[in-house]
């Protein structure tokens, strides 16, 4: 821990930088292509959280930003474990994005919990695992998300924060306790 401290301050005062990171040139366009599968993932549309086999595409996708991302098999076919790393690895390529263009970053994180709202709306009509689904949303934003990754800028984390805490009262509407413990979960990561 010191030695890391000690060569970051020795750095700093002879001026001598690491390389900086650099964004990757696909990261935008995939997390377009990953929010639209797993809206129709989620949906049922095509394929189905739980049947253990449909959400492949969406994982490697992600998983060529964060290659650390793994379903274990043991979790291979239940659902709420199933949504809850693909919501978790998709919210954490918007908060990766927003650290390079903020409040793109934060229009991003609304168009996904819009869209992550209606696929589950879509399949909570078609009764299809609706708490299941539910969980592993709630999940997957509130424990699977990192935070160190959103961006700095006021304005943009405030728009973020502010998406991710209406997703459970969204889902399970106002008041209920899944709701309080989203919108507190939120807002302890804000301070």
């Amino acid at each position: 821990m010191f030695r890391n401290l000690s060569s970051q301050l020795a750095a700093a005062a002879t001026g001598k930088d690491e390389a900086k990171k650099v964004m990757n040139p696909n990261l935008r366009s995939d997390i377009y292509t990953v929010v639209d599968q797993a809206r129709v993932w989620i949906s049922g549309s095509r394929g189905q959280a739980g049947d253990g086999v449909s959400y492949g595409a969406i994982l490697s996708t992600i998983q060529k930003h964060f290659p650390n991302i793994k379903l274990g098999l043991e979790l291979v076919g239940h659902a709420e474990s199933e949504v809850a790393v693909i919501v978790g690895g998709i919210t954490n390529m918007i908060m990766e994005y927003s650290m390079w263009e903020s409040m793109s970053g934060g229009m991003a994180m609304r168009t996904w919990v819009d869209g992550l709202v209606a696929a589950y709306g879509k399949a909570a009509a078609a009764g299809q695992k609706k708490d299941a689904i539910a969980k592993g949303i709630t999940r997957g934003i509130n424990q699977n998300t990192d935070v160190s990754l959103m961006t700095k800028e006021f304005t943009a984390r405030i728009q973020i924060i502010s998406a991710l805490k209406s997703v459970s009262s969204k889902i399970y509407g106002n008041g209920t306790d899944e709701a309080r413990q989203g919108e507190a979960v939120w807002s302890s990561k804000f301070i």
